[in-house]
């Protein structure tokens, strides 16, 4: 099997059965369920051996497939936010204050979903600080979407170390920008771990990691892909296609570029709105989405 290039623990599990032909992976779960009627798989990750397989670090990486949002059923952005919240839930420690890291541009669309989902997150540890009477049953959480080295000179991990360091959070949760191997899955998926993030992996820019080893407090990742590498698109399109056996060296050029959906714009934001609700109901679960709603807007 080809080499493709994706974000996604559970993509990377599907290639390497593919490949290797067989049903199971040694160190590696994978357990699907259903939240709020959407699919939800967890892959966890246990040995080093699994973790060099899959090309994944070890953890637990549960995804989200949000379907019915992109069609816009009915009650469809109430019910995801309640999913990924749901999710996103077990992997947060019981208590203490949290810091969430917006990763990305605001400048390029698909890598906007990190800025914008801080844009809709309930930040309340001025209001628990500040107004304890009115507000003390809340979880602190503070958040900030630092940009990226080309417009600040700054190494995002550089700002989220600093501010870890002066907040002391309980932990960290960096948003991004992923990439898949499929156009199934942009806009409509969504991926929470317990491994912290490479800035800017999903389209070969790495940049300094997010993890309990640069901040010193345990880093969830909240990602969601919204690009398709060239050179994986069309290996893809070409199996669809019935033209198998097509190797990625075949394809020179193809790493260059990436492909994203025509309405990003419209996808990238009504996702946002899903993480930073999600989000904030998972750090307060006493929170509803019509309370964030009042609040927020």
């Amino acid at each position: 099997m080809a080499q493709r290039r994706t974000d996604l623990a559970v993509e990377a599990h599907q290639l390497w059965q593919e490949g290797a032909g067989e049903a199971a992976l040694p160190g590696v779960r994978s357990e699907e369920s259903e939240q709020s009627g959407f699919l939800v798989n967890t892959v966890t990750v246990s040995t080093p051996e699994a973790a060099r397989a899959l090309g994944k670090p070890q953890g637990v990486y549960v995804t989200v497939e949000l379907d019915g949002l992109l069609r816009r059923e009915e009650g469809a952005f109430q019910r995801a936010a309640q999913a990924v919240a749901q999710a996103l839930r077990p992997l947060l420690p019981e208590k203490g204050p949290a810091l969430v890291i917006g990763l990305g541009s605001r400048a390029v669309t698909p890598d906007l979903i990190g800025p914008l989902t801080v844009d809709h997150l309930l930040v309340t540890r001025h209001l628990v600080e500040q107004v304890p009477e009115h507000f003390g049953h809340l979880r602190p959480v503070a958040a900030a979407a630092p940009g990226v080295l080309a417009s600040t000179g700054m190494e995002s991990s550089l700002v989220a170390q600093a501010l870890a360091g002066e907040l002391r959070p309980a932990c960290v949760i960096a948003v991004d920008a992923l990439a898949s191997r499929s156009l199934d899955r942009l806009c409509r998926t969504v991926q929470l771990s317990d491994t912290g993030v490479v800035p800017g992996s999903g389209v070969g820019n790495h940049r300094a990691p997010l993890n309990r080893e640069t901040l010193g407090v345990p880093v969830l990742t909240v990602g969601a892909p919204t690009v398709v590498d060239g050179a994986t698109l069309a290996l893809d399109l070409l199996e669809r296609a019935g033209r198998t056996g097509t190797e990625r060296e075949e394809l020179p050029g193809g790493e260059d570029f990436f492909v994203t959906p025509r309405e990003v714009d419209v996808r990238v934001a009504d996702l946002s709105k899903v993480l930073g609700y999600a989000i904030s109901m998972a750090l307060n679960p006493s929170l509803s989405v019509e309370d964030l709603t009042m609040l927020l807007e």
